[in-house]
């Protein structure tokens, strides 16, 4: 049975700032889906990352369908409605178009869609971050389809021998979508130069090279190429096929151990650890730390089993004060340095009137 995975989420009003959104919000969004999504979608999960809404569905439409976005946009006007009345903060933040044209890409919603014939287990994990951008997801994938220190079944099994194909895209392009197919492991050295740059370059897909099937799909666009300013950060979406042909689900856990640095934070302007967190966790310190939950799935014929949450284990509660510790440590250095971003993504920001009045008062001196 050939079946669709399709996140969609956006931020569209959050409690107390920058926080989590209301119960009545998340209820009134997933109503909205139950109502008008039949004989659509074959099944549905809501559920929110700090601020975030994401709707999970399943459904046999294909990526990019008009009806399956259109659900999900009405869903978040919908919404968007009720956190005005309920005077949530950022209401609509991220719907930053006025209507629909046909598919929610490019329109604020983080979208992340793979296609693929069901095995007769298909597990999969969902990740959901906050507080961050797209490219927060470059390394983990790195580290888990093309480095056998952090995933062991490269070198073990046959299944995997062949490597991956990583498709990545320029995300500072704004005239349509500029990518490069690179393969793990013989383009390793050339993949690792893109990743390294997590602003521009990101992981968009990955490929089992042995079967040609999709493993990775992630959400890749930058909301201030659609706004042409600071609307807030890009909190990308990802789905992960694991087991069988794909790393185990521990081998794509693993790197998240890290708590590596990553843009985002208060603002969407500093750099800070990335935190794996529970699922429905809020976000707190500074506007963070940035953070990603994880919900584990098994699909079949269309159906969700419940979420597993990997991140509520004993082991992350760990890595979780590791991560705090390396956030109070470069929040120390307050706006000096790599603690804040680089101008070139401030630059839609309050800080480019503030830099262009300062740029008149210096003089050359004689």
């Amino acid at each position: 049975m050939k079946i669709t995975l399709s996140i969609i989420k956006a931020d569209i009003g959050s409690v107390g700032g920058h926080i989590k959104p209301s119960q009545k919000l998340l209820e009134r969004v997933r109503e909205y889906v139950d109502n008008n999504g039949k004989g659509l979608i074959d099944d549905l999960y809501v559920s929110h990352t700090g601020d975030d809404i994401a709707l999970l569905f399943s459904h046999q439409n294909g990526t990019g369908n008009e009806d399956v976005h259109k659900l999900a946009w009405d869903a978040f006007v919908t919404g968007t409605e009720l956190a005005k009345e309920q005077g949530l903060y950022g209401a609509g933040q991220d719907l930053l178009k006025d209507a629909f044209s046909g598919n929610v890409k490019g329109m604020g919603p983080a979208v992340a869609e793979m296609e693929f014939e069901e095995r007769p287990n298909e597990p999969f994990l969902f990740f959901a971050a906050d507080k961050t951008d797209p490219g927060a997801y470059n390394l983990p994938l790195f580290l888990a389809f093309a480095d056998p220190m952090y995933c062991p079944g490269l070198m073990l099994s046959p299944s995997m021998a062949k490597g991956f194909k990583f498709t990545i895209m320029d995300v500072e392009y704004t005239e349509g979508d500029r990518i490069v197919e690179l393969n793990a492991p013989e383009d390793i050295y050339d993949i690792a130069a893109l990743l390294r740059d997590n602003e521009r370059f990101v992981v968009e897909s990955v490929h089992s090279r042995t079967t040609g099937e999709i493993a990775v799909a992630v959400s890749t666009s930058r909301l201030h190429n659609i706004a042409g300013k600071y609307t807030g950060k890009d909190d990308p979406v990802m789905l992960a096929r694991v087991q069988g042909s794909f790393p185990a689900t521990g081998e794509v856990l693993s790197a998240y151990s890290i708590g590596h640095y990553v843009a985002g934070f208060m603002r969407g302007s500093h750099t800070g650890p990335l935190m794996p967190v529970r699922i429905n966790s809020a976000v707190s310190y500074f506007d963070g730390p940035p953070i990603v939950a994880c919900h584990a799935f098994c699909v079949h014929k269309g159906n969700f089993t419940e979420p597993a949450d990997p991140f509520d284990h004993p082991f992350w509660d760990y890595v979780r004060e590791k991560v705090a510790r390396k956030a109070m440590e470069m929040r120390e250095q307050g706006f000096s340095g790599v603690a804040m971003l680089p101008y070139s993504e401030l630059e839609y920001g309050g800080i480019v009137e503030k830099m262009k009045r300062l740029d008149k008062l210096f003089k050359v001196r004689s």
